[in-house]
């Protein structure tokens, strides 16, 4: 079972425009593209042990009611659901109305990612947003970091991985995606799995999200790693 949707219409573009520290600002194109036409499939693939969501998909409508749909019954059949709000302010016509949407997501989210930008947009706390429901927030912090708050009040951090950086495009989402294989491969793509991995388990994992980011700043565009480039 596939829930591929094809349409049409056109996919979104974005352009990326590169500063001469490496860091990229987006200008989007969405008007009539596909993403936006999206309806919620009846059922997940069988299988599926993790889904994920964010930036511009639940910002446009009519998709983004469609994903919140999926993002809210994929939590209550028990699949681990993240979430990375990726914000880009040029494209949420009304802040206030999505920083209100972004909190009733929050009992849905089994982990929450976001920038330290994103943070301060958004005008919350880690803590503040785990008592609403996820079991753990992770704050990215570009060269400095990253730091994974938990339900049970626990901190840990590791510090970024220093290499030349050539742009910045995808680095985010690698970190997305370092984190959900990190936690497949320990089987912990669950709440209570987040909360058993200690300091040992959080560090290793952020570690490895860190590496991954640093390989994808020294490319150009966005081509993250392989697993077999960041073993050891």
């Amino acid at each position: 079972m596939s829930s591929v949707q094809r349409g049409a219409e056109p996919t979104t573009l974005a352009v990326a425009t590169v500063g001469e520290d490496g860091s990229a600002a987006y200008s989007f194109y969405v008007d009539g593209t596909a993403d936006r036409l999206f309806t919620p499939p009846s059922a997940l693939p069988s299988g599926t042990r993790a889904v994920s969501f964010g930036t511009c998909s639940l910002v446009l409508e009519p998709g983004a009611s469609a994903y919140e749909e999926l993002m809210r019954a994929a939590a209550a059949q028990g699949v681990f659901t993240a979430l990375d709000p990726n914000i880009r302010a040029g494209l949420i016509p009304d802040g206030d109305a999505y920083r209100a949407r972004f909190k009733s997501w929050l009992p849905s989210v089994s982990l929450l990612k976001l920038s330290a930008e994103d943070a301060e947009w958004l005008g919350g706390t880690p803590r503040e947003w785990l008592a609403h429901g996820p079991a753990a927030v992770v704050i990215t912090r570009g060269g400095d970091g990253l730091t994974a708050y938990t339900a049970d009040g626990r901190e840990y951090s590791v510090p970024g991985e220093r290499v030349e950086v050539v742009d910045t495009i995808g680095a985010g989402d690698t970190v997305n995606a370092a984190l959900l294989h990190g936690l497949a491969v320990r089987d912990a793509l669950s709440g209570p799995a987040l909360a058993a991995l200690g300091a040992d388990g959080w560090t290793g994992l952020l570690g490895f999200a860190a590496r991954a980011a640093a390989v994808t700043c020294s490319r150009a565009g966005a081509e993250p790693p392989y697993a077999h480039e960041l073993q050891g």
